[in-house]
Protein backbone atom coordinates (compact mmCIF):
# COMPACT_ATOMS: atom_id res chain seq x y z
CA UNK A 1 0.00 0.00 0.00
CA UNK A 2 1.20 3.49 -0.87
CA UNK A 3 -0.07 6.98 -0.19
CA UNK A 4 -0.66 8.88 -3.40
CA UNK A 5 -0.65 12.66 -3.38
CA UNK A 6 -3.16 14.19 -5.78
CA UNK A 7 -2.98 17.74 -7.12
CA UNK A 8 -5.95 19.26 -8.93
CA UNK A 9 -8.44 22.10 -9.20
CA UNK A 10 -10.80 23.33 -6.50
CA UNK A 11 -12.68 25.55 -8.98
CA UNK A 12 -16.34 24.89 -9.57
CA UNK A 13 -16.42 26.59 -12.96
CA UNK A 14 -14.70 23.88 -15.00
CA UNK A 15 -15.84 21.23 -17.47
CA UNK A 16 -17.60 18.37 -15.71
CA UNK A 17 -15.38 15.85 -17.49
CA UNK A 18 -12.44 16.93 -15.33
CA UNK A 19 -14.46 16.22 -12.20
CA UNK A 20 -15.47 12.82 -13.56
CA UNK A 21 -11.83 12.04 -14.31
CA UNK A 22 -10.95 12.88 -10.71
CA UNK A 23 -13.65 10.53 -9.43
CA UNK A 24 -12.24 7.74 -11.58
CA UNK A 25 -8.72 8.35 -10.25
CA UNK A 26 -9.96 8.42 -6.67
CA UNK A 27 -11.86 5.17 -7.14
CA UNK A 28 -8.81 3.46 -8.63
CA UNK A 29 -6.64 4.65 -5.76
CA UNK A 30 -9.00 3.01 -3.28
CA UNK A 31 -9.61 -0.15 -5.30
CA UNK A 32 -5.87 -0.74 -5.68
CA UNK A 33 -5.35 -0.52 -1.92
CA UNK A 34 -3.71 2.89 -1.75
CA UNK A 35 -4.42 5.91 0.45
CA UNK A 36 -4.88 9.51 -0.65
CA UNK A 37 -3.36 12.77 0.53
CA UNK A 38 -4.52 15.96 -1.16
CA UNK A 39 -5.25 19.64 -0.61
CA UNK A 40 -8.27 19.04 1.60
CA UNK A 41 -10.99 20.70 -0.48
CA UNK A 42 -14.49 19.34 -0.89
CA UNK A 43 -15.23 20.90 -4.27
CA UNK A 44 -14.48 20.23 -7.93
CA UNK A 45 -11.58 17.93 -8.83
CA UNK A 46 -10.26 17.69 -5.28
CA UNK A 47 -13.63 16.91 -3.74
CA UNK A 48 -14.56 14.31 -6.35
CA UNK A 49 -11.26 12.47 -5.98
CA UNK A 50 -11.51 12.38 -2.18
CA UNK A 51 -15.11 11.17 -2.11
CA UNK A 52 -14.46 8.40 -4.64
CA UNK A 53 -11.24 7.27 -2.94
CA UNK A 54 -12.91 7.13 0.46
CA UNK A 55 -15.91 5.22 -0.95
CA UNK A 56 -13.49 2.69 -2.44
CA UNK A 57 -11.77 2.07 0.89
CA UNK A 58 -8.88 4.53 0.89
CA UNK A 59 -7.89 6.50 3.94
CA UNK A 60 -8.04 10.14 2.91
CA UNK A 61 -5.99 12.97 4.37
CA UNK A 62 -6.56 16.61 3.51
CA UNK A 63 -3.98 19.32 4.12
CA UNK A 64 -5.23 22.90 4.09
CA UNK A 65 -3.98 26.34 5.19
CA UNK A 66 -6.09 28.15 7.76
CA UNK A 67 -6.82 30.95 5.30
CA UNK A 68 -8.63 28.57 2.91
CA UNK A 69 -10.78 26.70 5.41
CA UNK A 70 -13.90 28.68 4.48
CA UNK A 71 -13.07 28.80 0.78
CA UNK A 72 -12.21 25.24 -0.24
CA UNK A 73 -14.56 23.66 2.35
CA UNK A 74 -13.17 20.33 3.63
CA UNK A 75 -15.71 17.52 3.10
CA UNK A 76 -17.55 15.78 5.88
CA UNK A 77 -16.21 12.28 6.43
CA UNK A 78 -12.62 13.16 5.53
CA UNK A 79 -10.31 10.69 7.26
CA UNK A 80 -7.93 13.33 8.61
CA UNK A 81 -7.65 17.09 8.20
CA UNK A 82 -4.27 18.74 8.76
CA UNK A 83 -4.46 22.52 9.11
CA UNK A 84 -1.29 24.45 8.28
CA UNK A 85 -0.23 28.05 8.74
CA UNK A 86 0.43 28.76 5.06
CA UNK A 87 0.73 27.30 1.56
CA UNK A 88 4.39 26.39 1.88
CA UNK A 89 3.72 24.33 4.97
CA UNK A 90 0.76 22.73 3.21
CA UNK A 91 2.89 21.56 0.28
CA UNK A 92 5.66 20.31 2.55
CA UNK A 93 3.18 18.28 4.60
CA UNK A 94 1.61 16.72 1.51
CA UNK A 95 5.00 15.89 0.02
CA UNK A 96 6.24 14.29 3.23
CA UNK A 97 3.19 12.03 3.50
CA UNK A 98 3.28 10.89 -0.15
CA UNK A 99 4.92 7.91 -1.85
CA UNK A 100 3.91 9.07 -5.35
CA UNK A 101 2.23 12.01 -7.07
CA UNK A 102 -0.54 12.36 -9.63
CA UNK A 103 -1.47 15.69 -11.22
CA UNK A 104 -4.97 16.28 -12.58
CA UNK A 105 -6.24 19.31 -14.51
CA UNK A 106 -5.85 22.49 -12.48
CA UNK A 107 -4.86 26.12 -12.53
CA UNK A 108 -2.04 28.20 -11.08
CA UNK A 109 -1.95 26.41 -7.73
CA UNK A 110 -1.77 23.00 -9.39
CA UNK A 111 0.98 24.21 -11.71
CA UNK A 112 2.98 25.47 -8.74
CA UNK A 113 2.66 22.08 -7.05
CA UNK A 114 3.61 20.24 -10.24
CA UNK A 115 6.73 22.30 -10.87
CA UNK A 116 7.93 22.14 -7.28
CA UNK A 117 7.71 18.36 -7.02
CA UNK A 118 9.02 17.88 -10.57
CA UNK A 119 12.10 20.05 -10.01
CA UNK A 120 12.80 18.27 -6.72
CA UNK A 121 12.67 14.93 -8.57
CA UNK A 122 15.03 16.02 -11.33
CA UNK A 123 17.68 17.31 -8.93
CA UNK A 124 17.58 14.17 -6.81
CA UNK A 125 15.79 15.48 -3.71
CA UNK A 126 13.36 12.55 -3.83
CA UNK A 127 12.76 9.39 -5.87
CA UNK A 128 8.96 9.33 -5.85
CA UNK A 129 7.22 8.74 -9.22
CA UNK A 130 5.09 11.42 -10.86
CA UNK A 131 2.24 11.17 -13.38
CA UNK A 132 0.33 13.93 -15.16
CA UNK A 133 -3.18 13.19 -16.47
CA UNK A 134 -3.79 15.40 -19.48
CA UNK A 135 -7.47 15.18 -20.38
CA UNK A 136 -8.27 16.74 -23.75
CA UNK A 137 -4.93 18.53 -23.96
CA UNK A 138 -5.33 20.56 -20.78
CA UNK A 139 -1.54 20.65 -20.39
CA UNK A 140 -0.68 20.48 -24.11
CA UNK A 141 0.36 24.13 -24.34
CA UNK A 142 2.49 23.81 -21.25
CA UNK A 143 4.22 20.72 -22.58
CA UNK A 144 4.90 22.41 -25.93
CA UNK A 145 6.48 25.34 -24.12
CA UNK A 146 8.60 23.03 -21.97
CA UNK A 147 9.77 21.08 -25.01
CA UNK A 148 10.79 24.40 -26.56
CA UNK A 149 12.84 25.14 -23.44
CA UNK A 150 14.70 21.90 -24.08
CA UNK A 151 15.26 22.77 -27.73
CA UNK A 152 16.67 26.17 -26.73
CA UNK A 153 18.92 24.75 -24.03
CA UNK A 154 17.07 26.06 -20.97
CA UNK A 155 16.12 22.57 -19.78
CA UNK A 156 17.52 19.09 -20.33
CA UNK A 157 15.66 16.22 -22.03
CA UNK A 158 16.28 14.04 -18.99
CA UNK A 159 13.68 16.10 -17.12
CA UNK A 160 10.89 14.50 -19.15
CA UNK A 161 12.02 10.99 -18.25
CA UNK A 162 10.81 11.35 -14.65
CA UNK A 163 7.20 12.20 -15.60
CA UNK A 164 4.48 9.95 -17.05
CA UNK A 165 2.19 11.96 -19.36
CA UNK A 166 -1.11 10.51 -20.53
CA UNK A 167 -4.90 10.54 -20.49
CA UNK A 168 -5.59 7.05 -19.08
CA UNK A 169 -6.04 6.93 -15.27
CA UNK A 170 -5.29 3.20 -15.07
CA UNK A 171 -2.03 3.63 -17.00
CA UNK A 172 -1.04 6.51 -14.72
CA UNK A 173 -1.61 4.35 -11.63
CA UNK A 174 0.30 1.50 -13.28
CA UNK A 175 3.25 3.85 -13.67
CA UNK A 176 3.12 5.03 -10.07
CA UNK A 177 3.06 1.42 -8.87
CA UNK A 178 5.83 0.09 -11.10
CA UNK A 179 8.22 3.01 -11.76
CA UNK A 180 11.77 2.35 -10.55
CA UNK A 181 12.73 4.40 -7.51
CA UNK A 182 16.12 5.36 -8.91
CA UNK A 183 17.70 8.67 -8.06
CA UNK A 184 17.85 10.59 -11.33
CA UNK A 185 19.59 13.91 -10.99
CA UNK A 186 21.01 16.54 -13.27
CA UNK A 187 24.67 17.51 -12.97
CA UNK A 188 25.15 20.31 -10.47
CA UNK A 189 27.18 23.46 -10.98
CA UNK A 190 29.40 22.27 -8.13
CA UNK A 191 30.48 19.31 -10.28
CA UNK A 192 30.65 20.90 -13.71
CA UNK A 193 31.51 24.47 -12.84
CA UNK A 194 28.53 26.11 -14.54
CA UNK A 195 25.27 25.31 -16.30
CA UNK A 196 26.96 26.19 -19.57
CA UNK A 197 29.05 23.03 -19.16
CA UNK A 198 26.04 20.67 -19.18
CA UNK A 199 26.51 18.00 -21.87
CA UNK A 200 23.98 17.81 -24.68
CA UNK A 201 21.67 14.87 -23.87
CA UNK A 202 20.63 14.62 -27.51
CA UNK A 203 24.21 13.81 -28.50
CA UNK A 204 24.65 11.41 -25.62
CA UNK A 205 21.56 9.45 -26.54
CA UNK A 206 22.41 9.26 -30.23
Amino acid sequence: MSTICLYGSASGGIDRRHVELAATVGRLIGERGHDLVYGGGGTSVMGAAEAAARAAGARTTGVMPKALMEVELPPEGLGELVVTDDMRERKAEMDARADAFIVLPGGLGTLEELFEIWVARTIGLHTKPLAVLDLDGHYAGLRTWLEDLVERGFARPLAFEVVHWGADPAAALDHLESAPRERISLPSSEILGSFADFPDDRRERG
